[in-house]
């Protein structure tokens, strides 16, 4: 049975994170590990709305996505990822997690085992960009005004994302 978590995560440091819009943590969406899980995750990825990107890890280094929100669908291993830059709040995810990011939250590996891999998709009409650095007034605007997708990640027309991310929060 899927257990899903969420949580704002305010501006920390250089990271502007999203203070309107809570990070979804989906427990147990995928009941399969490796390239079956892999595949599950495209797939329910593609279905709602958000096209698959890549396969890999995510980066040792804090970054953010100032044109994007972004799912992540862990397919194999373990580990703990730092969401929302410096002291920030770890999150320990395993294969069949999902975990869903509003754009401009902090994010990357601390610890994971050495077959972690995530499926990196991102809503339909978004291009992705990587951020390392404090936004500017541009950037911020850009980021504010992103449109919310019609569809959650992993469930759907309901779920989750529909029920929490309103744009009037």
């Amino acid at each position: 049975m899927m257990e899903t978590e969420q949580f704002i995560l305010h501006e920390n440091d250089w990271l502007p994170n999203n203070e309107r819009l809570p990070v979804l943590l989906y427990r147990g969406v995928v009941n399969a590990e490796g390239k079956k899980a892999a595949e599950r995750f495209e797939r329910m990825f593609a279905d709602n709305g958000w096209p698959p990107q890549w396969r890999d890890t995510i980066f040792d280094y804090d970054h953010y996505h100032s044109t994007a929100h972004e799912a992540l669908g862990v397919a194999t291993g373990y580990g703990t990822l730092l969401l929302g830059g410096p002291g920030g709040r770890e999150v320990e995810v395993r294969a069949g997690d999902a975990l869903i990011l509003p754009v401009g939250v902090g994010h990357r590996r601390v610890e994971v085992s050495d077959d972690f891999m995530v499926v990196g998709a991102y809503p339909r009409d978004h291009d992705w960009d990587i951020c390392r650095e404090a936004p500017n007034d541009e950037t911020r605007r850009r980021m504010r005004t992103l449109a919310i997708p019609d569809e959650d990640p992993v469930a759907g027309r309901s779920g989750p994302l529909r029920e929490r991310w309103q744009p009037n929060r």
